[in-house]
Order: structure tokens, then C-alpha cells, then sequence
């Protein structure tokens, strides 16, 4: 944001309207407690009323640690700290982080995820021209992960008919869109159309929550530090096949939805099990038109390094705040199962 001119820019802006800033730019990809500290100490020093955070998931995530952490160490019991104005202007279509209570932040190694109304952004600056410059594989991770927010949102217990709209949509913008700026990113409209979707599926899981595809993209992540829409796009067939039960009836609640969002498509949908593998093989053509691997061993890891990793990494997923939401509750074998799978 900074080389490229975007930062310069929102000082300007600030400088024309006679509002002084501080700059913090050492956000880093995956940030963990260390960079949270460096952000919390120049915001205590700053004084500030207003909070902008530009960039990408990572930015906004920083962001949002700073400002938990200087609410929950700055406030005495029983007092609160008066929120600053928090805006939020996202440099990929991904993350939806910028209309989100969540936030990943790394701690040992570990990525933890925080979940509070507080932390939400209170204004959204959606400006398609910020992410004009993100290269292919991004605009193809960013954008596999908001198909996973929304498909997670779509087939979460908490899901509702304003949660679904939302997700409905987000799912057609992408399908329609995704390979249309993955091939040509100078294609506004389908550049625009995209981060559309990002925020509307950002909408539907801050309110729904998400699943296990998420907790197993944070635990496999973080252990072979692939990025997180890398790892949401190799484990989603395997997570939907394993919610939609294919190798059983396939007559649990995740199969019917699965299968109405066959029918958004305009896909055949004559039976629950036709909807859903007709939405699994659109979700599997399209990763592969976007050059996502088939298979995590593609990413030249190593059978021994990932089999020694595979307790762990289903412990931390049977853990994360992400799984209470899934349509079916699994045990840690059966997470063991999904990896495996994708391997």
C-alpha cells in the first residue's frame, strides 16, 4: 500500500481535511502477538480518535489485535475504553475482514482466532482500485476464500434467511466473476464484482459463523505456513463431501443446502445427492481453472513432515472457534480423515 502510492493517499486526504495521522507500517503476513505489540505501543502514543487500517486480511486483522488488546489492557474492571472510529479499506477481495468481528492472530505458533463485536470496523471503504495491482495467485487464494466464507455461512447452524441472501449472492458473483479477473485482472467490472462479494460473504459468516474448513485451513496453515486461501481451496471438496455424508445417505441437513446452492447455479438438482455433486464438481472445475493443486502433496510437502503434523494439526481444528458452527460435528479422527484425503 505504501510503495504503490494508496497509503500517501488516505494522509492526504487527511492532511486536506486538517487531521494529523501516525503511520504504523509493520504489518507482516500472519501477524502474532509481537507485531501486535509494536502497533499497540505507537496507538497508546498516538492518542488517536480514528483508526484506518489499508491492505489485506493481515492488515485489517492487525488492526483489529490492536485495538482488543488496548481495550482489554486499558480498561479497569467495570470501566470501558471509548472505541475509536474504526475504518477499514481492503487491498484484496477475500477476507471480508473489513465488515467482520474476527480477527487470526498467531500466538506460538498457533493461529488463534478472536472473535468480539468490538473489533468490528465501523465504516467499510470498498475502492476496487486498491487491489488493481494483486497478482494471480492471490486473486485466486482471496478468492477461493470467499467462496468459502460463503459456502460455510450457507451450511452453518446459525444460518438465517438475511445470512443466506447474503451468501447466495456472494456465490454467484464469484462463479460468475472470479475467473473472469483471474485471467484478465485490468477487468474492472469483474474487479469490482468480486470485492462485492467479498464483503457480502464477510456479512453472512461474521453472523452465522463458519466451520470446520476454516479450522482445518488455520491448523494446516500455520504448521506448513501455506497461505490461508491456498489452504482453504485444497481441503473444500473433502470438507463438503465429508458435511454432505456421501459415503452414507447423504440426507443430513449440509447435502439439501449444498444442493440449493446447485440450484443458484442453475445446476440439475433433481435429488439431494445430484445437487451436491453437481455443486462439488462446479467448486472443483473452477479451482482448477484458477491453478489451485489438486492435492497438498503438490506443494512439495513431505508424507513424513505431514504425517507427523496430523495429530496436532486435527487437535488445534477440533478447538477453533470455527468448528461449534459446522453442520456436523466431527471428531478429531474424522478431521484426521479429511487431511489425510487431501494429501
Amino acid at each position: 500500500m505504501e510503495s504503490l502510492g494508496y497509503l500517501q493517499q488516505v494522509v492526504d486526504y487527511l492532511n486536506e481535511a486538517g487531521i494529523s495521522s501516525t503511520i504504523f507500517t509493520g504489518v507482516r503476513p500472519d501477524p502474532d502477538v509481537a507485531l501486535i505489540t509494536e502497533g499497540l505501543k505507537l496507538y497508546r502514543e498516538s492518542g488517536a480518535d480514528v483508526l484506518i487500517a489499508i491492505g489485506g486480511g493481515s492488515a485489517i486483522d492487525s488492526a483489529k489485535g490492536i485495538l482488543y488488546f488496548a481495550w482489554k489492557l486499558g480498561s479497569a474492571p467495570g470501566e470501558e475504553i471509548q472505541k475509536p472510529l474504526f475504518i477499514a479499506i481492503p487491498s484484496t477481495s477475500g477476507t471480508g475482514s473489513e465488515v467482520t468481528d474476527f480477527s487470526v492472530i498467531t500466538s506460538n505458533g498457533e493461529k488463534v482466532v478472536v472473535i468480539d463485536e468490538f473489533i468490528a470496523p465501523d465504516v467499510a471503504i470498498l475502492d476496487s482500485t486498491c487491489i488493481q495491482h494483486v497478482p494471480q495467485r492471490v486473486i485466486a487464494d482471496t478468492g477461493i476464500d470467499v467462496l468459502v466464507h460463503a459456502i460455510e455461512a450457507y451450511v452453518s447452524t446459525n444460518a438465517n434467511d438475511f445470512s443466506d441472501a447474503l451468501a447466495e449472492k456472494a456465490i454467484k458473483l464469484i462463479f460468475e466473476n472470479l475467473e473472469i479477473l483471474y485471467k484478465d485482472p485490468k477487468n474492472d467490472e469483474a474487479r469490482d464484482r468480486v470485492l462485492n462479494a467479498s464483503c457480502l460473504a464477510g456479512m453472512a459468516f461474521t453472523n452465522t459463523g463458519l466451520g470446520i474448513n476454516h479450522s482445518l485451513a488455520h491448523a494446516f496453515g500455520a504448521t506448513f505456513h501455506i497461505s490461508h486461501g491456498r489452504s482453504n481451496a485444497l481441503l473444500l471438496n473433502a470438507v463438503m463431501e465429508y458435511n454432505a455424508d456421501l459415503s452414507g445417505s447423504s440426507a443430513d441437513s449440509a447435502a439439501e443446502r449444498y444442493a440449493k446452492l446447485a440450484g443458484v447455479l442453475q445446476l440439475p438438482t433433481r435429488t439431494k445427492r445430484e445437487g451436491t455433486v453437481n455443486f462439488m464438481l462446479a467448486v472443483k472445475q473452477l479451482k482448477k481453472a484458477l491453478g489451485v493443486e489438486d492435492h497438498i502433496r503438490a506443494l512439495g510437502i513431505d508424507q513424513a513432515q505431514f504425517a507427523n503434523g496430523l495429530e496436532h494439526m486435527a487437535e488445534t481444528a477440533m478447538l477453533d472457534r470455527c468448528t461449534p458452527t459446522n453442520p456436523r460435528q466431527p471428531s478429531k479422527d474424522d478431521l484426521m480423515q479429511i487431511l489425510k484425503k487431501c494429501f
